[in-house]
């Protein structure tokens, strides 16, 4: 499992994005702009926007522990780990938004 961090998110290497639907900006922290880069956890995430074929907004994706901390996030959040985001739905059924993430092993 590749996993990178960035101090901020302006830091990492324009070319070594691996999400063609989303950017930095969007999985890095809202308190302080560090990025923490899980391949796999991405990977999932850009596979159901393809699987959709519609935009996914992400609202939150990771928090670094001091952001954590601040907005009274659980110790042990996914968030803090870069395993987890969550997203709006602009135009998306919701039940088959959460068919089609249970079925790419998502939790909704």
């Amino acid at each position: 499992m590749t996993t990178t961090f960035y101090e901020h998110w302006r830091k990492a290497p324009e070319g070594a994005w691996c999400c063609p639907n989303f950017s930095p900006t969007e999985f890095a922290c809202q308190g302080t702009g560090k990025l923490l880069v899980k391949e796999p956890a991405l990977d999932k995430r850009q596979a159901l926007r393809h699987r959709l074929g519609l935009p996914l907004i992400v609202r939150s994706a990771y928090r670094s522990p001091e952001h954590n901390r601040a907005v009274g996030g659980e110790t042990r959040s996914k968030h803090v780990d870069g395993a987890a985001s969550e997203v709006a739905m602009d135009d998306h059924d919701p039940v088959a938004f959460e068919a089609v993430a249970r079925e790419w092993g998502k939790g909704v």
